[in-house]
């Protein structure tokens, strides 16, 4: 959830920018390229992190969330700065991805693991995961 918030502050913070970068220009009627394309970019910008965001705003304000469960797989990925944990859901075919790596003995496609994925009801924001042994269905970790 916390990459939720943060679009959705960062949307906010960029169109409000754009205005208060734009405000100053319209008053005073002098506008120079640099404070146009800034405005134009920041608004867009924001705009594009808030279409993102809020079609799930409802979902995530009132907790209409939807538990995805089924056998799963949980690849690490660590190409990138940080280290994130990618949940392979292959009785439905989607992908979750966790930037908390569950803290597991053994990972990969040999290794399948029965998980509850708790997401919003559109599926696009991630929001906790259980890990549950595969054969005897008992709790192995959970998330915050």
């Amino acid at each position: 959830m916390l990459t939720y918030y943060s679009m959705l502050i960062a949307g906010l913070i960029l169109i409000l920018s754009a205005g208060f970068i734009f405000m100053p220009m319209f008053i005073d009627r002098v506008y120079s390229l640099v404070n146009i394309s800034k405005s134009i970019g920041c608004l867009l910008l924001g705009v594009l992190l808030l279409t993102f965001t809020l079609p799930s705003l409802k979902n995530v304000l009132f907790k209409q969330y939807d538990v995805v469960s089924g056998r799963c797989v949980i690849e690490i990925d660590s190409s990138s700065r940080t280290s994130e944990a990618d949940f392979y859901m292959q009785d439905t075919d989607e992908i979750f991805t966790y930037r908390d790596i569950p803290k597991l003995d053994a990972y990969g496609k040999s290794v399948p693991y029965y998980c509850k994925v708790t997401v919003t009801k559109d599926h696009n924001f991630e929001v906790s995961y259980k890990i549950y042994n595969s054969k005897t269905r008992k709790l192995i970790l959970a998330s915050e």
